[in-house]
């Protein structure tokens, strides 16, 4: 399943999750199994947090950039459109490019 993902863009070009793991540096075009993070304020789903569009209104876009991504073992979630409306959590990704 294709999808996007909103992910930090660090000073030196490298990408990675904007809350749990944020030190984690992404590749791209390599498979990536989920890890289990745990953070003080986040509600605790494992896996890689990603959306069919892109689309997160609740995020800010500064320091960001939206990642084309490929997702496997996917659960869909609900949630409201203020949040982006429906979130998709894998257990496996591969970032396919990324768009400024």
């Amino acid at each position: 399943m294709r999808a996007w993902k909103l992910m930090r863009l660090r000073q030196d070009g490298t990408i990675g999750p904007l809350f749990c793991n944020a030190t984690q540096r992404v590749p791209v075009g390599k498979w990536l199994w989920a890890e289990d993070h745990e953070r003080a304020g986040f509600k605790h789903r494992p896996g890689w947090h990603a959306v069919p569009r892109r689309h997160a209104p609740h995020l800010t876009m500064k320091g960001r950039v939206w990642c084309r991504v490929e997702l496997k073992h996917v659960e869909k979630f609900d949630k409201p459109e203020a949040q982006g409306g429906r979130w998709l959590l894998a257990r496996r990704m591969r970032v396919l490019e990324v768009r400024p």
